[in-house]
């Protein structure tokens, strides 16, 4: 947690002025019992009511100087606190922003959901706790115990036992609760995601009567997170009876011997009761320690899992020399040797694969579930990297380019159309933001889009609902391909961007889109044949390698798996 606390340099002035304002609160509240004894034993023995009138104002000057530092201690911690947690956000937020897939791959997306929300959100109380506490309770305690031996050092003894039991109890309670902890928010983790599985999956659960099955799954993970909430809460809930026994425990002790040294002339009643009072602060100080020591646990275990992920470096860096000069026409992309494999598989998921595209062509790739389509693709906007061999854009390795200037040069429809919340028109121009109108709706056009947006009630103005929910598929992918079409890039991939569509306006669509990127280079990921027959270069995967490159005619005399893959949708189409 340490290490997160270097955040907290922007607001050095903030946390030194409320350290200097609890220091005050807590100096009045060790002065007041003094000034109550005073009245008591001079004031009140005596019969001096002037006395006591002087004393009593002092001490509601006193208690209102303690006041309002407590009040405004209290307002800049919890600014503190509060913006601390927001730049940590934002941080961690924009840390994860700049990670490959693998890194989405190897902690979840459910876990990174809970460690930007649940896990900011337990530091950010502990840190508004600690900076109203860290000084309070110390002084209130060492404080109170030199003004308690100042009252009477023999009647201290009473504290001197009772202290060290309080402390071991504290220790016994943090350490068997810290393991709890930690496994809370692991469990915390797999609720979120199998929520989140549930939301997403909704269509799917319901149309399968999966429903009860969906409850019942969400109810074990909702039970495993409830038993352990309840084991750390019952553990960490005995300390504070435990408490309150030595506290009530300690005033009778202190009234006791208290009044036997009073009997014997050895002490005054004002005396023993600021005695009493400062008993009661280093108590309560000792309180304020064991609630601190209850949050900061679970804060550690949840900076731990912050620090995890800001720990963690992406595996595609940008080079420390970019090379931006291209001697090839734009759109050039080339394939030399090109191998890959997912981390901890056993086999490559792609091997030997060399080919190339050009400006003005389509490139096509099809193979069976599994061949590695979507990989291939995936490798040239750098989403992974390479095991060996290299890819090419413009004669430059993708890796001697700074990722940015690299993805500027594509537009991608993926496989699983990704729409946000927001007008059709800003879903458009996500993919150039300086787009124009006339450019969003001609790429609207293209895409075969325009017709079903102008049906709609605010044309380009209507709203897309979360995740697109309230628009077919077919209309998410052509908005998703109007979104590439406005960014005019010099590359295009297309993976498998087509299937949602009828034959009719995948037919209009393609002949739209041939006229429109002419002068880009075009790789298309394809299960159907009949979007792939007419492309200039067809390469055909089967696990992970090149076993067939070409036309369509000539795949289908020197190609056995590109047949293959043929005859079984011809058929298909003849049966139906």
């Amino acid at each position: 947690m340490i290490k997160l606390l270097r955040l907290l340099k922007p607001y050095k002035f903030h946390i030194a002025l409320v350290l200097v304002l609890i220091f005050l609160q807590s100096l009045s509240d060790l002065y007041l019992p003094t000034l109550m004894s005073d009245i008591v034993d001079i004031g009140i023995v005596k019969g001096d009511t002037q006395y006591i009138i002087k004393i009593g104002t002092l001490m509601l000057l006193v208690t209102a100087l303690g006041t309002f530092c407590s009040i405004v201690a209290n307002f800049f911690s919890s600014r503190v606190s509060a913006g601390f947690g927001q730049n940590l956000r934002a941080r961690v937020f924009t840390h994860v922003e700049n990670f490959s897939l693998q890194e989405f791959d190897k902690l979840g997306t459910a876990s990174l959901i809970t460690r930007t929300t649940n896990d900011i959100t337990q530091i950010q109380h502990v840190l508004g706790m600690m900076l109203r506490l860290m000084i309070m309770a110390p002084m209130l305690c060492i404080g109170g115990i030199i003004m308690a031996v100042s009252m009477d050092a023999q009647l201290s003894l009473v504290l001197v036992v009772v202290i060290p039991f309080l402390a071991v109890a504290i220790f016994v309670v943090a350490s068997k609760g810290i393991p709890l902890f930690k496994a809370m928010q692991l469990k915390l983790d797999k609720l979120n995601l199998v929520l989140r599985e549930g939301l997403i999956g909704i269509r799917v659960i319901r149309s399968f009567n999966r429903t009860d099955y969906e409850s019942k799954r969400f109810n074990e993970a909702n039970q495993e997170l409830t038993n352990t909430a309840i084991r750390v809460n019952r553990i960490m809930a005995s300390m504070m009876p435990l408490m309150m026994l030595v506290l009530n425990f300690s005033t009778i002790a202190i009234i006791w011997f208290g009044s036997i040294r009073i009997d014997n002339g050895n002490m005054q009643v004002g005396a023993l009761m600021a005695f009493l009072q400062y008993a009661m602060q280093i108590l309560f100080s000792l309180l304020m320690v064991s609630m601190m020591f209850v949050m900061i646990p679970r804060a550690s275990v949840s900076a731990a899992r912050i620090n995890e992920v800001l720990d963690l470096t992406s595996s595609i860096k940008d080079p420390v020399y970019v090379i931006e000069q291209v001697s090839s026409p734009k759109g050039y992309v080339e394939f030399k040797d090109v191998a890959f494999s997912y981390p901890g598989a056993e086999e490559p998921a792609l091997a030997n694969i060399t080919f190339t595209t050009k400006p003005g062509e389509i490139t096509a790739i099809i193979g069976g579930t599994g061949s590695g389509k979507t990989t291939l693709v995936n490798l040239i906007p750098r989403f992974y990297d390479v095991d060996s061999g290299s890819i090419q854009v413009n004669g430059v390795d993708i890796r001697e380019m700074s990722q940015e200037s690299l993805r500027a040069k594509i537009g991608i429809v993926p496989q699983k159309s990704v729409l946000f919340t927001g007008t059709i028109s800003d879903n458009i121009r996500y993919g150039n933001e300086a787009a124009l109108d006339e450019e969003i709706k001609q790429a609207a056009q293209v895409a075969q889009a325009s017709e079903f947006i102008d049906g709609m009630k605010d044309g380009y103005d209507s709203m897309i609902s979360q995740g697109g929910t309230n628009i077919s598929g077919g209309q998410k992918q052509r908005l998703s391909i109007a979104r590439a079409l406005v960014r005019k890039p010099e590359i295009y991939i297309f993976d498998d961007s087509f299937s949602a569509l009828d034959y009719k306006t995948d037919a209009r669509l393609r002949d739209a889109l041939r006229k429109e990127i002419i002068n880009s280079s075009v790789l298309v990921v394809a299960q159907r044949v009949s979007n792939v027959r007419d492309a200039d270069q067809i390469i055909v995967l089967n696990q992970g390698r090149i076993v067939g490159k070409g036309k369509h005619q000539e795949l289908m005399e020197n190609c056995e798996v590109y047949r293959e893959i043929v005859f079984s949708q011809i058929s298909e189409e003849e049966i139906a």
